[in-house]
């Protein structure tokens, strides 16, 4: 009697533990081989270090290993466009920021629209204003002033004109008639590196790109693109708010995520609805990620993760377009003007 009563109670833990986890749960998708998540952006990047955090978590739950891959070029089309053209079996999945997906078709850079997908975000990430530690320019003013000293001469280092990093410094200079010497990277990662070196002046990419970079107080943070400071877990002063310098100026966040296109069979699309609902929304793993990254934990799928993304879309999608880094207009591919 009491063997039986001691394998039942760690049956019972065994079940706790599992469903905690998200193992072993009753969905209708349990895939018997690994799947693959491109990652259309260099390695260190958001979308590479964002993707990894929901991987791990969205693993766990299938109980299969996801792989990433990391496949960039094309601002991020030839990635996406790979887990676009793959076998619509549910084993290729593409990561990034909603963004970048809603423009490609605007761009002339690949032919898809956001309909053609299954969102599924985790995360939003304000831009930050950074130069390198031993850079003259102490606070957003000074690099405000210099900007307009030296038009055209700054140069900033940004991961390409699909962006966040492109899209903040064009919004920074649509407030203030900035000119800039714009230098593109391969990725978040190196356009942080490029400052950190020397080799550029400006990087205005996301918080998460470089975090670890102003943790070890080889880039100064002069402002976050948004109406509220940013608190960086080991840093002891908050970056100001852009609003210290410009008051009207009006940002959102880049909410990132995992995509999967349509025509996949519809029971992944129950388990990973049913994931997000049952373990992504709730993980402390994320919220924890979130938080040393600088980053905001703000889970969704579907419709409401489309609505979450869009005023981002909108603002980018006007701001290209106005540039002329555009063929098509925003209207025509479902983005009306803010």
């Amino acid at each position: 009697m009491r063997k039986h009563l001691l394998i039942l109670t760690l049956l019972l833990v065994l079940i706790m533990v599992f469903s905690s986890l998200g193992i072993g749960a009753n969905y209708d998708w349990r895939p018997n081989k690994p799947v693959n998540l491109i990652v259309p952006w260099g390695a260190g990047g958001s979308t590479d270090r964002s993707a990894r955090a929901a991987a791990e978590v969205v693993s766990e739950a299938l109980g299969v290993k996801i792989v990433v891959v990391n496949q960039p070029g094309s601002s991020g089309a030839v990635g996406t466009n790979n887990a676009l053209t793959a076998p619509k079996d549910g084993y290729t999945w593409t990561a990034g920021a909603v963004k970048d997906l809603a423009l490609y078709k605007a761009q002339g850079l690949l032919d898809t629209v956001l309909e053609d997908w299954y969102i599924y975000v985790h995360v939003a990430m304000p831009s930050v204003i950074s130069v390198n530690v031993n850079s003259p320019y102490k606070d957003f003013g000074d690099l405000l002033a210099a900007f307009k000293a030296k038009p055209g001469a700054i140069k900033v280092a940004t991961a390409g004109i699909n962006s966040a990093g492109a899209t903040a410094i064009d919004q920074v200079a649509k407030y203030t008639g900035i000119t800039y010497n714009h230098v593109t990277y391969d990725g978040g990662n190196p356009a942080v590196i490029a400052v950190v070196s020397g080799e550029c002046e400006v990087v205005p990419q996301l918080s998460v790109e470089q975090v670890d970079m102003i943790r070890a107080k080889r880039l100064r943070p002069l402002a976050v693109l948004s109406d509220k400071p940013l608190e960086i877990a080991g840093v002891s002063q908050p970056v100001p708010p852009i609003t210290n310098w410009i008051p009207d100026f009006e940002a959102s966040p880049s909410y990132f995520g995992i995509f999967i296109p349509k025509g996949v069979p519809k029971e992944v699309i129950y388990t990973l609805n049913e994931i997000w609902d049952g373990v992504v929304m709730k993980s402390d793993t994320l919220k924890k990620w979130a938080q040393e990254n600088a980053v905001i934990f703000d889970p969704a799928y579907g419709a409401q993760a489309v609505t979450k993304a869009f005023p981002q879309i909108q603002l980018d999608a006007w701001l290209k377009w106005e540039s002329g880094d555009l063929v098509i207009n925003p209207v025509k591919v479902g983005i009306p003007r803010p």
